[in-house]
């Protein structure tokens, strides 16, 4: 693996809106690691890569298994920032023996990524990131969980300003995601539900204490949150509209509430309620979500390099450190 790490990362997609914010990221967090923008316009592409230094560019082509990449070319880890309906991205990264992190899979189409993963089960580490703002939610539960001794339920509130959806890779992402599946995966004391849209509404109140419509969202986080919680109720719901400082006249931000129920280590039943709010929207927490996982799979942060395998960013990442790098990007986290 210290080859690969002469090798670039290629991020495809990392020419868009939200791609080119997490490549800079990646370079603030990594001033010396190699960096390829991948896209189709290949000018877009080589004008981030001038803007990060120590990058290049290059045209990709899904449709073809070799990414239309020339056969010398050779990278440390394969990113995608938008949905690859052919998979060949994973292909790649498989061929080439390079860890693959996918951030736009939701939970009814991890199918033919699973497979391909446990028919060649010894080529690639596999970050399965499609979660809320690429492990936000996640690392949020999983650092206050550890007031807990155990955990009764877990319920988490994102707030999406209509205005804050991205550019049209991300759009694409939540079009897809709320058209193709109309009922969404939930655990409901113990029992795992598909409810539909009637069923999965819920109301939460945002960081200015307004009540707010939710609905059940299929993305990964309440499996993932299961199983390394042993919580009995499990459910992420998402509320678009308009955020509270856009209602005072200011610019976008995004939110995500975090509800916990549970038992203290000294035997008492409580209640937890935070709120993390961006006052510049999603884009840098989903930015700073796939910086922190490229980190991981090479192995620059937080242990040795990631072996072969399929891997949830409740496995892999450290949620403090997670935390930590969403504060620096100027996230703002409170008790409520």
């Amino acid at each position: 693996m210290s080859t690969h790490k002469q090798h670039p990362v290629l991020i495809v997609g990392g020419s868009g809106v939200v791609g080119s914010l997490a490549a800079k990221e990646l370079r603030r967090l990594q001033p010396t690691l190699p960096i390829t923008i991948g896209g189709r316009d290949l000018a877009r592409a080589e004008a981030v890569a001038r803007e990060l230094g120590h990058a290049d560019a290059t045209r990709v082509d899904l449709t073809r298994a070799d990414l239309g990449q020339p056969p010398e070319r050779a990278y440390s880890a394969v990113v995608m920032f938008l949905k690859d309906d052919s998979l060949n991205s994973l292909r790649y990264a498989q061929a080439q023996g390079v860890p693959y992190q996918g951030i736009s899979t939701a939970l009814f189409e991890v199918a033919p990524e699973v497979a391909l993963h446990m028919a060649r089960p010894g080529r690639s580490a596999i970050l399965m990131n499609g979660t809320w703002l690429v492990g936000s939610a996640i690392a949020a539960v999983l650092h206050f969980a550890r007031e807990f001794k155990t955990l009764d339920s877990i319920a988490i509130g994102g707030v999406l300003d209509e205005q804050d959806v991205g550019g049209p890779a991300a759009y694409a992402d939540l079009d897809r995601m709320t058209k193709s599946a109309a009922n969404a995966l939930l655990l409901e004391k113990g029992q795992w539900r598909w409810v539909d849209s009637t069923e999965g509404v819920r109301m939460f109140r945002d960081s200015t204490g307004l009540e707010v419509q939710g609905q059940a969202y299929s993305l990964l986080d309440p499996t993932a949150l299961a199983a390394a919680t042993g919580a009995k109720s499990v459910r992420s719901d998402v509320f678009i509209g308009t955020s509270a400082s856009r209602r005072r006249g200011e610019p976008y931000s995004t939110e995500i509430i975090i509800e916990l129920e549970g038992t203290r280590p000294d035997g008492t039943h409580a209640r937890t309620r935070h709120e993390l709010i961006h006052p510049a929207g999603q884009a840098p927490m989903t930015a700073v979500g796939v910086a922190v996982g490229v980190e991981r799979l090479l192995g620059l942060v937080g242990g040795a390099p990631v072996a072969p395998g399929l891997y949830l960013p409740t496995v892999l990442i450290e949620p403090e450190y997670h935390l930590r790098r969403l504060q620096e990007s100027g996230l703002q986290v409170r008790g409520a």
